[in-house]
C-alpha cells in the first residue's frame, strides 16, 4: 500500500517531491487491478480512489462496479463525449503530457475496463447480458470504434484514431503511454470470448420463452451462435423469439456488408457504348476545358457549343460464384458472415451464386442463397470436418472454369488432406479462380492448418485470413 501513502503523506525532508497527479493516476490503476483479480474490496485503495475522484470533480458512481456506464452517463451527460476515443487520445501540440487530464482519463478508463472485464460468476440474466453489451460498446467507443465492431457485430472493425493511449500499468513520471489501437486485433476476440461465456451462463431457453426478457437481448455473434446451436430444441414462443433475434442480426450485418460491396469497384468502363446524354452524366470540367476557345473576354462569357458526358456503362461477364463453407463448430462466425455475403452477391446482375455447407456431410443451400436467414436456419453447426464430401458437390458446378470463382472457407483441419488438396489444385489448374479463406470474421482472428497454408502458398493461391473486407475486395475484383 506504499502507493496510497505517497498520495497523502508527501516526501521526507531532502527527498524530491513526488508528482501528485502521477500518484493519483497510479492509485486508480492499482485499484482497477485489485478489483479485476480479487472481488474483495481493498478498503485503503477504495477510500483513496474516492478521494481522487472527488478531488478531480468526477462522480463517485464511476467507482461503483454495479453501475453501468449508461447509468453514469445518463446522470452526467457531459461525460459521454469523454468516452469517445478515450484510449486513443490526440497528442498534445507541445509534446508535453497533461498529467491532470491523464488522472481524469484514468478514472474513466478504469470504469469501462472494470465493467467489461470483471464479469463475476454464476447465472447471467438477460438484463446483465444487455448491460455488459452496452458497457462493451462504450469500450469500443473508447478505442475509436463503433459499438459492436470489435465483437464481430454489425459493423466491420472500426478504425481507431491515431495517437497515444492510456497505460493501466504505466509507471514513473514521463513514461509515454502506449498506443492502445495496436491492441485492437487482440481485444476484439477477447470481447467476443467474454460475451460467449456470458451467453453460456444464461438460461437462454427460459429467457426466450419470456417476451419481456427476450426483448432485452441484443443480437450479437455469440448469441446468434448459441441460438443456431439450440434452435432444434426450441419451440413455440421461444423459437419465434430466437428467429426474431437471428433475423435482426442478419438484417443489420447485411446492411453493413452491402455498403462495403457497393463501395468496391464494379468493373471497367465500357467505352464502346456511347454515354447517356442525361444531366447526371454531364462532365462539367471536361465541357469547360474543351470549350475554352469560345471564351469572350469582352463579355466575360463562355459559349458552349458541345457538351461532354461521362461513360457509365461497365463491362460485365456472367460469372459463377461457388461458396463452400465449413460449418463445424470452429467456423460459426465465418458461416454467418459468408452466408450473408453470398446473398448480397446473389443480388448482383449476371452473378450466379451457389452455396454449399459441410462438416462430415455436405448440404447444397443454393436454393436459399438469396435469403441468409432461411439459409442459417437450415445449417447444422458442429461435428467433424470432411471437405471431400463438399468437393463432390462443388466440382460438377464448374461448367465454365474461366468464368468461375470457388471460395472455400475453412480452418482446413481435415483428415483426408492429400485427396482434398489435389481436388483443389485441379480446380486451380482448370482455369477457375480458387480462393482459400481461413477466416471471415469481423475481428480477423482465425487458425489455419499450417500444412494447407504452405501448400496453397506453393500453388500460388495463398490463404486469405483476416477481415471480411479482404474477401469482398477479392470477389469484386474477379466478378466485375
Amino acid at each position: 500500500m506504499s502507493e496510497v501513502s505517497v498520495v497523502e503523506g508527501g516526501a521526507e525532508d531532502g527527498a524530491p517531491v513526488p508528482d501528485s497527479d502521477e500518484n493519483r493516476r497510479q492509485v486508480l490503476y492499482w485499484r482497477l487491478l485489485a478489483r479485476l483479480f480479487d472481488p474483495e474490496e481493498q478498503a485503503s485503495l477504495e477510500s483513496a480512489s474516492v478521494a481522487v475522484v472527488e478531488d478531480i470533480g468526477l462522480p463517485v458512481a464511476l467507482l461503483d462496479p454495479t453501475a453501468s456506464v449508461d447509468s453514469v452517463v445518463q446522470r452526467h451527460p457531459d461525460l459521454a463525449a469523454e468516452f469517445d476515443g478515450l484510449m486513443t487520445p490526440e497528442p498534445d501540440a507541445d509534446g508535453e503530457r497533461d498529467r491532470a487530464a491523464e488522472v481524469r482519463r484514468a478514472a474513466l478508463v478504469s470504469k469501462v475496463l472494470l465493467n467489461v472485464f470483471s464479469t463475476g460468476n454464476g447465472t447471467v440474466t438477460a438484463e446483465q447480458l444487455a448491460r455488459w453489451q452496452s458497457d462493451a460498446g462504450w469500450l469500443e467507443r473508447a478505442l475509436g470504434c463503433r459499438p459492436g465492431d470489435l465483437r464481430g457485430g454489425r459493423g466491420g472493425a472500426g478504425r481507431a484514431r491515431a495517437g497515444g493511449g492510456v497505460s493501466p500499468t504505466g509507471t514513473g513520471v514521463g513514461t509515454p503511454a502506449p498506443d492502445l489501437s495496436r491492441l485492437i486485433p487482440e481485444i476484439g476476440p477477447e470481447l467476443g470470448s467474454i460475451e460467449a461465456g456470458l451467453v453460456q451462463r444464461m438460461h437462454l431457453r427460459e429467457v426466450l420463452a419470456d417476451p419481456a426478457l427476450a426483448s432485452r437481448l441484443t443480437p450479437s455473434m455469440s448469441l446468434i451462435e448459441q441460438l443456431l446451436r439450440d434452435k432444434n430444441n426450441l419451440s413455440g414462443l421461444a423459437l419465434a423469439n430466437a428467429k426474431a433475434l437471428i433475423r435482426r442480426y442478419v438484417d443489420e450485418v447485411t446492411e453493413v456488408l452491402r455498403t462495403q460491396v457497393e463501395k468496391a469497384s464494379v468493373g471497367e468502363l465500357d467505352r464502346s457504348v456511347p454515354p447517356k446524354r442525361v444531366f447526371r452524366n454531364l462532365d462539367l470540367d471536361r465541357t469547360i476545358w474543351k470549350n475554352l476557345t469560345n471564351w469572350d473576354p469582352e463579355e466575360e462569357q463562355l459559349y458552349v457549343d458541345r457538351l461532354y458526358y461521362r461513360h457509365t456503362s461497365r463491362k460485365t461477364t456472367p460469372q459463377r460464384l461457388i461458396v463452400v463453407v465449413d460449418q463445424s463448430g470452429s467456423m460459426v462466425d465465418s458461416m454467418v458472415n459468408c452466408t450473408i455475403l453470398a446473398s448480397i452477391f446473389a443480388g448482383l446482375p449476371k452473378v450466379d451464386v451457389h452455396l454449399i455447407a459441410y462438416d462430415t456431410q455436405a448440404l447444397d443451400l443454393t436454393p436459399w442463397a438469396h435469403d441468409p436467414f432461411e439459409t442459417l436456419l437450415r445449417t447444422q453447426l458442429g461435428g467433424g470436418t470432411d471437405g471431400t464430401v463438399a468437393m463432390a458437390l462443388a466440382q460438377p458446378k464448374i461448367a465454365e472454369p474461366r468464368n468461375t470463382v470457388v471460395v472455400w472457407i475453412s480452418d482446413f483441419y481435415e483428415w483426408r488432406t492429400d485427396e482434398l488438396f489435389e481436388s483443389m489444385a485441379a480446380i486451380h489448374r482448370s482455369g477457375a479462380r480458387f480462393i482459400p479463406v481461413g477466416s471471415v470474421t469481423s475481428s480477423g482472428r482465425g487458425s489455419v492448418n499450417p500444412w494447407f497454408r504452405e501448400k496453397f502458398k506453393d500453388l500460388g493461391t495463398p490463404v486469405i485470413s483476416g477481415h471480411i473486407k479482404k474477401l469482398v475486395h477479392e470477389l469484386k475484383t474477379f466478378l466485375t
